[in-house]
C-alpha cells in the first residue's frame, strides 16, 4: 500500500478509535491475553414449519402470521449468550460501547443485556477481527432451528379477531392481559442457568430475548389471506426470538422502555453469534493490516 494511502487509512482508522473510546468505561479492565473463539454447536440441516415473523393483516385486521415450510441448511452458533466479560473486553478496546445493564454482584459471568442491535453488530466485527473468523447474528430462522424443542413461535399480534365470533377477540384480549401482569423476571441468570436443549443450545427461552437479523415486515393480503396487496419491510427494526417473538427498534437496549408490538415486553436483551465458515471479510482484514501500520 502507497505510504500516504496508510497514512490516510491510519488517519481516519484513528479517528474512528477515538470516537469508540468515549464508550468505553472504566471499570472494565483492558486485559491484553488473546480473544479465543467462543464455543459453538453445530446445528444440522432441517425443515421447518415456520411461522414467518411480522405483522399480517387482511382488510385492516390481524391475522396468524403464515407458516413457510422452509429449509435451513447446517450451521455453527453459539452455545452460550455472549457473557458479559467477553463482551466487556469489546469495551475495554473502545469497539463496543457499554451495555446499560449494571454488571451483577455475584462472582459469576451472566449473559450480556442491555444491548442494542446496532451493540450485537459490533461486537460481532470485533470479535471477527480479534480471532481472524467471520461471525454474524442469527437470521430467526436459523434461531427457531437452534432452539428446537424450545421455540416458542407464539406471539401476541399473530393472535387474529373473527368479526363472526366475538369470543376469539375476549380470548386474545385475555391473554394479552395475563401477559402484561406476569411478574418481570430482570436479574440475569448465570451462563448455563436454564440448561440446554436437545441440540445442545444452552439458556434459549430464559430471561433474555436474542437478537436476530432479521428484518420487520408488514403485509397485506386479500381475503384469499393468499394475494399479497402490499408489502413493506423495515430494517431499522429486527426480530427477537426467546420466550415469545418480540420486534424492536435497532437503537432499543430495554426491551421494557417500548417497542415491543403487543403483548408483555422482553425482560432482557441479549444476543448470540454464528460462526460463518472461511476467513472474515476483506474489510476486517484490511482494518487489522492499517491497525498495525499504527502499532496498535
Amino acid at each position: 500500500m502507497p505510504w500516504h494511502l496508510a497514512e490516510a487509512a491510519a488517519g481516519s482508522l484513528a479517528a474512528v478509535a477515538l470516537s469508540l473510546a468515549a464508550f468505553a468505561p472504566h471499570d472494565f479492565d483492558r486485559r491484553a491475553d488473546p480473544v479465543t473463539e467462543p464455543a459453538t454447536v453445530t446445528i444440522p440441516a432441517s425443515r421447518l414449519s415456520f411461522p414467518e415473523p411480522g405483522e399480517f393483516l387482511v382488510e385492516g385486521r390481524p391475522i396468524p402470521a403464515p407458516l413457510r415450510d422452509a429449509a435451513v441448511p447446517a450451521f455453527r452458533i453459539m452455545t452460550h449468550q455472549v457473557g458479559l466479560a467477553d463482551y466487556g473486553r469489546c469495551v475495554a478496546a473502545g469497539r463496543c460501547p457499554a451495555p446499560d445493564a449494571p454488571a451483577p454482584r455475584a462472582a459469576v459471568d451472566v449473559p450480556v443485556t442491555g444491548v442494542s442491535h446496532f451493540d450485537a453488530l459490533a461486537y460481532a466485527a470485533w470479535l471477527g477481527e480479534a480471532t481472524g473468523t467471520t461471525w454474524r447474528l442469527p437470521s430467526a430462522l436459523e434461531t427457531a432451528a437452534a432452539a428446537g424443542e424450545r421455540f416458542a413461535a407464539e406471539t401476541f399480534s399473530d393472535a387474529a379477531d373473527d368479526p363472526k365470533n366475538p369470543a376469539v377477540a375476549w380470548i386474545r384480549r385475555y391473554r394479552e392481559e395475563a401477559a402484561s401482569k406476569r411478574p418481570p423476571d430482570p436479574a440475569p441468570r448465570p451462563i448455563g442457568h436454564y440448561g440446554v436443549n436437545a441440540l445442545g443450545l444452552a439458556d434459549f427461552g430464559g430471561n433474555v430475548w436474542e437478537w436476530t437479523s432479521t428484518c420487520y415486515v408488514r403485509v397485506s393480503y386479500d381475503t384469499d389471506r393468499i394475494t399479497e396487496r402490499s408489502r413493506t419491510e423495515n430494517c431499522r427494526v429486527h426480530v427477537l426470538e426467546g420466550r415469545h417473538r418480540a420486534i424492536m427498534s435497532d437503537f432499543v437496549r430495554d426491551g421494557r422502555s417500548g417497542g415491543c408490538a403487543v403483548g408483555a415486553p422482553p425482560d432482557n436483551l441479549g444476543f448470540r453469534l454464528v460462526r460463518e465458515p472461511g476467513r472474515p471479510p476483506l474489510v476486517a482484514r484490511l482494518t487489522r493490516r492499517v491497525a498495525g501500520l499504527l502499532g496498535r
